[in-house]
């Protein structure tokens, strides 16, 4: 098995896009647009750049990770997914019980220490830990090299590459619509509907989180060959 052009850049980036719409990826980027809620249009472009290159950054570490040690990543990203979905859930059971003022008190203080930079590079590394089901072709070739003997450098680096590309793909609608005025004023239309809409936006957050949960414990996800 090798990588080509087709694995190493096609496939990562059709996936990638196809996996920006999927459950588990849907709860990240609600909670990121949220995060840019108020901020200048520059600002919002900026760090949601940042964001996006963080994530495709840690998300192709974790690419080449899964080439090298092979089937004991699959249990890290299950983990992952319980992890995020027990996120997700939570946060959906504060605005449910009308807790969000609480929410905002006690995380709020610590975004604002990580504003800018820091706040999107921690946002980037944290939902880097979620990879999104439709990536298990790219996942299966990986695995694949580790069960044949182990995986060379050259392995290693494209599995970095080809998550990596998938990763960055995956936050492209978002610094897309950054990028773009009308956009960006969806994006606060959409992060105030949370505030404006506590029950509904709880009821998506639980629901997401539940999704997630169940697919880290019950999914079928690829095995080494």
């Amino acid at each position: 098995m090798e990588f080509g052009l087709f694995n190493l850049l096609v496939l990562p980036v059709g996936l990638g896009l196809f996996g920006f719409i999927e459950p588990c990826s849907i709860g990240s980027s609600l909670i990121f647009i949220k995060y840019l809620e108020g901020k200048p249009g520059a600002q919002k472009l900026s760090e949601t750049v940042l964001f996006a290159l963080t994530r495709a950054l840690f998300i192709g570490g974790l690419g080449a990770a899964a080439a090298f040690v092979g089937a004991a990543f699959v249990g890290f990203q299950r983990g992952a997914w319980i992890v995020l979905g027990a996120g997700y859930a939570a946060i959906g059971i504060l605005y449910l019980v009308g807790r969000a003022g609480f929410l905002m008190r006690t995380i709020g203080p610590r975004l604002t220490e990580l504003n800018g930079a820091r706040g999107s590079v921690g946002l980037g590394l944290i939902f880097g830990l979620n990879i999104p089901a439709c990536a298990a072709p790219l996942l299966l070739v990986l695995l694949g090299f580790a069960s044949a003997g182990g995986a060379s450098g050259n392995e290693v680096f494209g599995g970095f590459v080809s998550l990596g590309v998938f990763g960055l793909a995956l936050s492209l609608p978002l610094v897309a619509a950054a990028a773009y005025g009308p956009a960006r004023r969806l994006l606060d239309r959409l992060a105030a509907l949370a505030g404006r809409m506590p029950f509904w936006a709880g009821i998506v957050l639980v629901a997401l989180g539940l999704w997630s949960i169940w697919f880290g414990i019950f999914a079928a996800l690829p095995a080494p060959a």
